[in-house]
């Protein structure tokens, strides 16, 4: 079987709060990913510090923990092939400013933190992440008809 990995990503609330949920889920759509998981769900302060940890000592934590709590976000994870590095590449680089034309933050938002989508950096990040958001029975297999076009035969 080939490369088929798994990947999260939160909608962030600036997306919940502008209407761009259905935008932002249509771009991992439309390049040929496969949602194996979603849900609309809040997140707790213990869990923002385990997510966030790597950013504990910043300054700006406190109001990262802040904004994140202030609607929910849509929890997802897709499927593909080289999907982690697919993701980071549909979604752009941290600062909307200085991400490519075209991909979710260059696009759709203009400020961190306010850069609509967290995703999973690694597939070791992703394995964890995935299991913070999603119980096992949460996250679901199945074949879908568009599978070997997007991954090739033999998927």
């Amino acid at each position: 079987m080939a490369n088929i990995e798994r990947s999260l990503v939160l909608i962030k609330p600036d997306a919940v709060q502008r209407e761009l949920v259905g935008e932002v889920l249509g771009r991992f759509e439309k390049k040929g990913l496969k949602l194996v998981a979603l849900k609309f769900t809040s997140i707790d302060e213990a869990t923002l510090e385990e997510h966030y940890g790597h950013l504990k000592d910043k300054p700006f934590f406190g109001d990262l923990k802040k904004f994140m709590m202030q609607t929910p976000v849509v929890a997802m994870v897709w499927e593909g092939l080289g999907v982690v590095d697919e993701v980071r590449k549909i979604v752009g680089s941290t600062n909307p400013r200085e991400a490519d034309a075209g991909t979710i933050r260059a696009d759709l938002s203009m400020n961190v933190p306010s850069n609509m989508v967290h995703a999973s950096d690694s597939l070791e990040s992703a394995a964890i992440e995935i299991k913070r958001f999603f119980d096992d029975v949460e996250l679901f297999s199945y074949e879908k008809l568009t599978d070997r076009f997007h991954f090739g035969e033999g998927i």
